[in-house]
């Protein structure tokens, strides 16, 4: 499936942001939607690729399902420590760098 012009530009800034701030290690948080959809992709790969150890925790089942199904040790909220790095999408942003985030599907587990 060929992807939108707009789904391009999502899968160049996640794959990018995955490729910076990624190191192994690491404690992720896994986002949710489209983006996140590309950032998770690409983390499987890195993981697979370069032998990256990581623990990963998403903010919703359809992040949890596929970061395991790409490799990923996707470990329960509880009893996690610090999140090195979360990298998510975001709907809206204004000049004042505020954002909207979601149309509300995952919003109680994204606000935990």
């Amino acid at each position: 499936m060929a992807l939108s012009e707009t789904d391009k530009y999502k899968k160049m800034a996640a794959e990018a942001a995955v490729d910076e701030y990624i190191e192994d290690g690491m404690t992720v948080g896994l986002g949710t939607g489209s983006t996140a959809y590309f950032a998770i992709t690409r983390i499987g790969e890195r993981v697979s690729e370069e032998g990256l150890t990581l623990t990963c925790v998403s903010t919703s089942e359809e992040s949890t399902e596929l970061g395991k199904n790409c490799g990923l040790n996707v470990v329960p909220f509880e009893g996690t420590g610090r999140i090195d790095v979360t990298i998510d999408g975001a709907d809206e942003i204004n000049l004042l760098l505020q954002l909207i985030k979601g149309l509300g599907g995952a919003l109680l587990r994204e606000k935990s």
